[in-house]
């Protein structure tokens, strides 16, 4: 069975007139489901590339992310360079794994959803209320998720009221839970996150908390094939983003060859 959209509204100055909150998403749910990614997506093909392992970690100034590259159709290597982490706003960033067609459009969403509400209210949109935002869509995505194009995002932020980081794991429906050391999603998650029980320690810097991080992800990598590790030969090395009270920022692929190098 395929997903059908409803209707769209045929006056989009009518739509623009009738907005009764901030909410892009609602927005568009509204006036222009058709564009919504579960209505894009169409019905579970083996043909589509499929991405995975997503982590983040609790360091001493905040958090650290980290996606690898690959993603794969079927048993093939699909694609190299996939980019699995990005920021959401100037302090918080998302990342995911699942189905890469509708997660790219979720992330894209999830984005203008935020700079929407900023233009319309004035002020950032709180961090519960960020992840609040990300349960819904998954909820809107669910039926596409029982047809086998599921989306698991994993989100980071910064929250300016607790003055901390904070980061929380979803399930498909939309189910949140906060994680106080570090969490992940994907395939290989569970054997990165196993590599982390072992390496993680509270008060970690931020060179010592990448370099566990790539660690992780090459544990990952030697047990799940869907899973791509640090490849020095060809300078490929995962994306890797900070986020602190001074905002996101990734970090540099030569700076990643070096924490990534064997120490003597």
């Amino acid at each position: 069975m395929t997903l059908r959209a409803p209707q769209a509204s045929t006056n989009p100055h009518a739509a623009l007139m009738s907005i009764g909150g901030s909410s892009f998403y609602q927005l568009v749910r509204e006036h222009a489901p058709q564009t919504l990614p579960q209505y894009q997506a169409g019905g579970a093909d083996p043909e589509y590339r499929h991405g995975t392992t997503v982590l983040a970690l609790h360091y001493r100034d905040g958090v650290i992310m980290a996606g690898d590259r690959r993603a794969t159709m079927g048993n093939l290597i699909a694609q190299r360079d996939l980019r699995k982490v990005e920021p959401a706003d100037s302090h918080s960033g998302i990342a995911f794994a699942g189905a890469v067609g509708v997660a790219i459009r979720m992330v894209a969403l999830f984005q203008v959803e935020l700079r929407h509400y900023e233009k319309i209210e004035g002020v950032e949109l709180s961090l519960p209320a960020k992840v609040n935002r990300i349960s819904v869509m998954m909820r809107g995505n669910l039926p596409q998720a029982m047809q086998g194009l599921a989306v698991v995002p994993l989100f980071a932020g910064w929250d300016h009221h607790e003055g901390a980081a904070r980061i929380f794991t979803f399930d498909i429906a939309g189910s949140t839970s906060e994680k106080t050391d570090f969490g992940g999603a994907g395939s290989g998650s569970q054997f990165a996150l196993s590599s982390l029980k072992k390496l993680y320690r509270p008060g970690l810097s931020r060179d010592e908390a990448v370099r566990i991080m790539l660690e992780s992800l090459v544990d990952a990598a030697d047990d799940d094939t869907a899973t791509g590790g640090p490849d020095a030969t060809h300078g490929r090395y995962p994306v890797v983003a900070a986020i602190t009270e001074g905002g996101y920022s990734e970090i540099a692929e030569d700076e990643l060859a070096t924490l990534a190098s064997p120490r003597d």
